[in-house]
């Protein structure tokens, strides 16, 4: 069945009739990764709130958890794994602590470093929250049948690469304008020099 009309074909349209010399089309699927990316994250707010879970708390959690028994990562790798700063990572792991969801214990292969593992009350709670979250999932791929699941997610894992491999920054030539002077104030702006992960590690031990 043909879907009606929906918010992003009116956009789309009003665009052509303004701006007829611009090709719209790619507004067709990117801004509708977009609402979908705005509506996903609302409903799984309340799914994690359900379990008096943030979505940071659950990527914390469910990280220790794909790890493995017994459930451990070093501050350091569930800092790369997560994509946040190594503070950000810090005071999040304090947080949990207090909740009593992990616990910090001394790394046996690094006297200097630590380790954040699952505690019971933790990995239970990933688990509940987990099962909620598939469910959900399932339900918002109730219309699509298997073919076209399929058929989605080859087409998103490619065009994820595909964006990926965009620099917003890089323009073509005849796009260049004279932007010596934005340059130049960005080279000038300062750096926060990095942290080694041992120095990182052992503040959290300190503060355990």
């Amino acid at each position: 069945m043909e879907e009606a009309p929906d918010e992003v074909d009116r956009i789309v349209a009003a665009w052509r009739d303004v701006r007829p010399d611009l090709d719209v089309a790619p507004m067709q699927i990117l801004s509708r990764v977009t609402r979908l990316s705005r509506q996903l994250d609302r409903k799984r707010k309340a799914v994690f709130a359900s379990h008096g879970l943030e979505i940071w708390a659950f990527d914390v959690l469910s990280s220790l958890r794909r790890a493995g028994d017994p459930y451990q990562m070093s501050p350091s790798a569930l800092t790369v794994e997560l994509l946040v700063t190594s503070g950000t990572m810090t005071n999040r792991i304090d947080r949990l602590v207090t909740a009593g969801w992990v616990s910090r214990q001394r790394d046996p292969a690094d006297r200097r470093g630590i380790l954040v593992g699952l505690t019971e009350e933790g990995r239970q709670k990933v688990d509940d929250a987990l099962a909620d979250f598939l469910h959900l999932e399932a339900q918002m791929l109730r219309a699509l049948d298997d073919a076209e699941c399929t058929t989605l997610t080859d087409s998103l894992r490619h065009l994820v690469a595909s964006v990926e491999s965009v620099d917003p920054f890089e323009t073509d030539d005849s796009q260049i304008e004279d932007t010596s002077a934005e340059a130049g104030e960005a080279s000038a702006l300062p750096t926060t020099p990095a942290v080694p992960a041992a120095a990182r590690e052992q503040d959290l031990l300190d503060s355990a």
